[in-house]
């Protein structure tokens, strides 16, 4: 029975037949699939507005896609208690939809890192059109090893982007060293809920690993005894599987009706591998949620002072 485990990488047979990619090709490979991807996500996914390489957040009120992307920004905001006056690390920032939306909605004054060049340079052409410029920076480096001296941020920001990091507690080590004392850490990404699976439900585990450049997941219990072992304190965890969900089914039906778009521009070999496998995620991951494979939420922590 196939076997998810921690801090290894299952994106392809050639990994799980144990021949190691180095730290800087499993780079390379999430940095080609955004590359490749940015106009499938503009078309297919979010707008020059919002920017948003991320599910959506919906509740009550919510009635379009669009606003429902835009929701997950605030609440998280909410859920770290970010003011202001705070300055922030928005670690794995894509193209810049949330590092813009702090500095244009709130203020802040935000710093913003990717390991794509060309994610920064598209980051800081839409911050330059929001008119943010002044109150953002777009960098690249790897948010488990970064430039910046200790204590530099009051907030590190996290939204689908820890993910990536093949292990997890590499990035929350380097995230409480810049944090300032009492500084804030805030997570939201998906979490594995069971590590044996079937066959049939291991292909979409696959699939989505695959499709997004996602190492391997981590569980709930073990993201928060990763923050327990980096020192993080004051430790929450916001279960928002129910507010997910329709992000989910929402992607589900855009891959679908994609579908015979994707079969004939493949076939005339005008998808790289990377934008073929994105679209495949788009189906798989819905047996995810719905199948409660996964679960989604926010985790926040603090540094102590």
């Amino acid at each position: 029975m196939p076997y998810l485990e921690p801090n290894k990488d299952y994106r392809d047979d050639t990994l799980r037949k144990n021949t190691k990619l180095s730290a800087d090709e499993l780079k390379a490979d999430a940095e080609k699939h955004y590359d490749d991807c940015y106009r499938d996500y503009l078309f297919a996914w979010c707008n020059k507005e919002n920017l948003a390489l991320h599910y959506g957040y919906w509740d009550k009120d919510t009635t379009s896609h669009h606003q429902a992307l835009v929701n997950k920004n605030q609440v998280l905001y909410e859920a770290a208690d970010i003011q202001p006056t705070h300055h922030v690390l928005d670690a794995g920032c894509g193209i810049g939809g949330s590092t813009i939306w702090m500095a244009k909605q709130h203020g802040n004054q935000v710093t913003a890192i990717t390991i794509s060049q060309q994610q920064a340079v598209y980051a800081a052409q839409h911050s330059k059109r929001q008119g943010t410029s002044e109150r953002t920076t777009f960098e690249v480096s790897d948010f488990c090893n970064t430039p910046f001296e200790d204590a530099s941020f009051d907030v590190i920001w996290g939204l689908e982007s820890v993910c990536h990091a093949l292990n997890k507690g590499d990035f929350l080590k380097e995230a409480f060293r810049l944090l300032r004392p009492g500084g804030r850490l805030v997570i939201c990404d998906g979490f594995i809920l069971r590590r044996e699976f079937s066959d049939d439900e291991w292909e979409d585990i696959v699939t989505c690993l695959n499709g997004w450049a996602v190492p391997n997941l981590c569980s709930r219990v073990g993201f928060t005894q990763l923050l327990e072992d980096n020192q993080f304190q004051e430790i929450t965890f916001k279960d928002i599987t129910a507010e997910t969900l329709p992000s989910a089914d929402y992607m589900f039906k855009v891959a679908n009706r994609l579908k015979p778009v994707q079969k004939i521009t493949q076939w005339l070999g005008l998808r790289s591998k990377a934008q073929t496998a994105n679209f495949k995620v788009g189906i798989a991951q819905h047996r995810l949620f719905k199948d409660k494979l996964v679960e989604y939420g926010i985790f926040t922590a603090t540094k102590p002072k």
